[in-house]
């Protein structure tokens, strides 16, 4: 029998989420090979390429011409991810793409429906989800530890980034809505399903720069649970989230960005007529966030699996973000 051969992967972008985090463990997946690392900047795609045992390549566009890859990484700002993300679609490739995947909702539509035409894989690179602290917070729920849930409460914010950082410029899709928003928005559905509907929302705009750097937003679901979900790139560090229950909650603290090694904490609070209040503490498994997105994506290449989810929830996701947007400006909570 003859081995399956490699999930070979083209690299558009070198950015910095990429070269700290997922190409290093892309290079620890078995069965999936950094093919090709491509750069606007020739001595910046050498330099990357180099450390992966990649070829480097000059330009975007010479990657999608090469007949060694069958999938895009791809990393770079986010306005650029659409019409790159579909360039590699419509030369056949399949796609894995940093968050946001797109920054509007019709970008993300016409990814899905290339996609499901030339039957390929587009995954949205969330990869928080594929840590398995999740999987305990969910498994705690439906044992029923904290009751019935009523409400969850996410928070991801972060110092100021550097005076040129992408997320900076609106031209190049930043903000704090797409960059850090995303997240709470995303565990939100993670936790109360996709029948969320957005009650409200606040995003503070830099007049510097032109994008928002803090904001807030509450959501509730047909059987009136809420998500109340707060964001910034000008905080102090947060990243946690909790679950809201009608006998106790759950808190899980570095929810969205645990290193490898690092053993997640979980805060288990409940009451009962029999015990009263408890408070228990839980420490959960290290594990590789990162080196799961990547064997999950490729598992789905290889047939493992229904991309059909995949690229519903990256357009249910592009959804919710734009009626978070508008609800900010209709109710005039989108403030300088």
């Amino acid at each position: 029998m003859s081995e399956t051969p490699p999930l070979r992967v083209g690299v558009l972008g070198c950015g910095g989420i990429a070269v700290r985090r997922m190409l290093p463990a892309m290079a620890r997946v078995p069965g999936v090979e950094i093919t090709a690392v491509a750069s606007r900047d020739a001595e910046r795609a050498r330099e990357v390429a180099e450390r992966f045992g990649a070829e480097p390549v000059h330009g975007y566009e010479r990657l999608l011409v090469r007949d060694d890859i069958t999938a895009v990484y791809v990393a770079l700002p986010p306005a650029l991810h659409a019409p790159w993300t579909a360039r590699a679609l419509a030369a056949g490739l399949h796609a894995l793409v940093e968050k946001p995947m797109v920054t509007s909702l019709g970008e993300a539509q016409d990814l899905a429906a290339l996609a499901e035409r030339h039957k390929l894989v587009l995954m949205e690179s969330f990869m928080f989800l594929r840590h398995s602290q999740h999987d305990a917070v969910r498994a705690l729920i439906d044992e029923g530890a904290v009751g019935e849930v009523r409400g969850v409460a996410a928070t991801f914010g972060f110092p100021p980034l550097p005076a040129d950082d992408f997320r900076y410029r609106p031209d190049l899709g930043g903000g704090a809505l797409l960059d850090c928003g995303v997240y709470p928005l995303r565990v939100a559905r993670l936790l109360l399903g996709d029948a969320l509907t957005v009650s409200g929302a606040v995003l503070t705009t830099d007049q510097d720069t032109g994008v928002d750097v803090q904001g807030a937003a509450l959501l509730h679901d047909p059987d009136g649970r809420t998500a109340q979900l707060s964001f910034g790139f000008r905080h102090f560090y947060r990243c946690v989230y909790e679950v809201w229950g009608s006998e106790g909650r759950i808190v899980l603290d570095r929810a969205f960005t645990p290193p490898p090694d690092h053993r997640p904490l979980l805060r288990l609070e409940r009451h009962s007529a029999a015990a009263g209040n408890t408070v228990e503490e839980r420490a959960l498994p290290a594990d590789d966030q990162f080196a799961n997105v990547a064997a999950h994506f490729a598992a789905l290449v290889a047939g493992e699996g229904d991309p059909e989810p995949e690229r519903t929830g990256a357009v249910r996701q592009a959804e919710l973000v734009r009626d978070v947007r508008r609800a900010a400006y209709a109710s005039g909570g989108a403030t300088p």
